[in-house]
């Protein structure tokens, strides 16, 4: 046989039970459960049972009830959330995240507070920067001029029985306190720390005298995070001040240009002052050893002089010769000397004009100087032999 065949009407032909009996038995089981007694044929004893029915049916319902309510008294307050429990409208207890269970209502009531939920207030816009609200974000400043200022305000709750209990609306609480820690710190700024360097200070200072308001006032509020969303003049002289935040813009480019110029310039003109100076101290130096050593000389020149004076006349004169013509490439030949063989170093001359990139030598036997061509007795027998030899060769040319 299937096994989803139903098993009634299988045996003497019964067919499906009756709805009836199956009532009825039923009545039965919840009469016993509540005292009831069965009704006897007779009808005896009728009374009895239905006064115990009765009283035992009012006692499992009230003990029902009361089992209900109790179980009503347990709530869970889950993480970052607290529960504020209240006796009769007074606060009686602040309970911690977990399984918690209080007396049912209404002896005893729960408010749940979210304590790490951030909430935002908006100060001169709402929702969308574009949303002005000027009554708001219009602001004077130290210096008299009006800004518009826009920024939103981030905060936790810090102590939730402050937040509920000591103050009516605590939201508008922290919105006033927004506005009025805004207006006394740009009150006290001028336009221009407002709309450019002091942003930040600002919010700083807007968020510490925020806190200060508020803890004044009790609303167990914590201020976490002051965003200044803008800082802009008011329309009708936006372009104005347009320009002037340019013109301030180029002074800082052309001083920072100016800055870059003189850090290029400065530098190296120290560099040529230092170079000049040490090449005139040089300079000082070598012309006081020399006029130095020019004196010494010339006091030993002196004490020369003095014992000898044509001597030394002498002496000086043709060493200021030779050195004089020691530079050049004439040469000077004494004729009224009479010397039959002449000495010219023709090698050394053109060594020497080749030396002086190009320079030509020129022999003049129209001056003639006394003692000042070299004695032939000096030089060395082979060298006179090839300056005869170079001379005999130039004549032939």
């Amino acid at each position: 046989m299937p096994p989803n065949e139903p098993q009634w009407g299988k045996k003497n032909n019964e067919g499906p039970p009756d709805l009836d009996e199956i009532l009825r038995k039923l009545q039965q089981k919840i009469s016993s459960l509540l005292g009831f007694r069965p009704r006897t044929p007779g009808g005896s004893g009728g009374g009895n049972n239905m006064g115990n029915a009765v009283g035992g049916g009012v006692a499992f319902v009230l003990l029902l009830i009361v089992a209900v309510w109790l179980a009503s008294g347990f709530y869970i307050v889950d993480e970052g959330r607290r529960g504020v429990v209240l006796r009769l409208g007074r606060h009686v207890e602040t309970t911690m995240p977990g399984p918690r269970w209080h007396i049912p209502y209404p002896i005893e009531t729960v408010e749940v507070v979210n304590v790490s939920q951030v909430r935002t207030v908006e100060v001169g816009y709402r929702g969308n920067p574009k949303n002005k609200q000027p009554a708001e974000a219009l602001m004077l400043t130290d210096d008299e001029n009006i800004v518009d200022v826009q920024f939103a305000v981030q905060y936790t709750l810090k102590s939730p029985d402050d937040y509920l209990f000591k103050n009516r609306n605590p939201d508008d609480n922290v919105l006033q306190a927004a506005e009025t820690a805004i207006r006394e710190v740009v009150g006290k700024s001028s336009m221009d720390f407002v709309l450019s360097k002091g942003r930040s200070e600002i919010a700083a200072n807007v968020k510490k005298l925020m806190q200060d308001i508020l803890d004044r006032y009790e609303t167990g509020v914590n201020v976490t995070t002051v965003n200044l969303q803008s800082a802009s003049a008011p329309e009708p002289v936006q372009p104005a001040f347009e320009d002037v935040v340019r013109a301030q813009q180029d002074r800082e480019r052309f001083k920072n240009e100016g800055q870059a110029y003189a850090n290029d310039v400065v530098p190296k003109a120290q560099g040529i002052r230092s170079r000049l100076t040490e090449e005139a101290q040089g300079y000082k130096q070598s012309v006081i050893s020399t006029a130095q050593g020019d004196a010494s000389r010339f006091r030993a020149i002196l004490a020369e002089y003095e014992r000898a004076p044509q001597v030394t006349r002498e002496r000086m004169y043709l060493d200021t010769v030779q050195q004089i013509l020691s530079a050049t490439s004439k040469v000077i030949v004494d004729q009224k000397g009479g010397q039959s063989l002449l000495y010219l170093p023709l090698d050394r001359l053109i060594q020497q004009a080749a030396q002086s990139q190009g320079s030509t030598v020129t022999i003049d036997t129209t001056r003639a100087t006394p003692d000042v061509t070299p004695a032939p007795q000096q030089e060395p027998l082979p060298t006179r032999r090839d300056s005869l030899r170079s001379r005999d060769r130039e004549g032939g040319r």
